[in-house]
């Protein structure tokens, strides 16, 4: 799935693994390191680092402190610190995230934000004139 890589701090280490062939589906969240390497329909959300592997397939909105994807997400994408989008990675969805990285390939269908993120009220930016 992954090349080995022993500088990636998320290349061995998980709290809890959704492995291929196992489905889920609901409101998932974790304190821990995650995996996803099936199929999840719902939300997810960790507070430590989430990686999505190349079968993956993930219909929900997702948050983390930080992520790497590899596999297929239909829904948004919220990244406190670093997402890593693979070769393989396809998302349909938008994404936050305050550091992006993207490897050729990778394919993103929806609106990136980038950097330090302020919340502005809805009514001030459709109403001021």
């Amino acid at each position: 799935m992954f090349k080995r890589n022993e500088s990636n701090p998320m290349a061995g280490h998980a709290d809890t693994v959704i492995a291929l062939g196992v489905r889920v589906e609901g409101d998932f969240t974790s304190k821990g390191d995650v995996v996803i390497d099936g199929e999840v329909t719902g939300t997810v959300h960790t507070d430590a680092s989430l990686r999505v592997g190349e079968s993956a397939r993930i219909q929900a909105d997702v948050s983390a402190l930080s992520a790497m994807v590899a596999g297929e997400i239909h829904g948004n994408i919220r990244v406190a610190d670093r997402l890593d989008l693979m070769e393989s990675s396809r998302v349909h969805g938008d994404i936050e995230a305050q550091t992006l990285s993207m490897a050729p390939g990778a394919v993103v269908n929806g609106r990136v934000s980038m950097g330090a993120m302020e919340a502005q009220p809805a009514d001030e930016v459709e109403g001021e004139e």
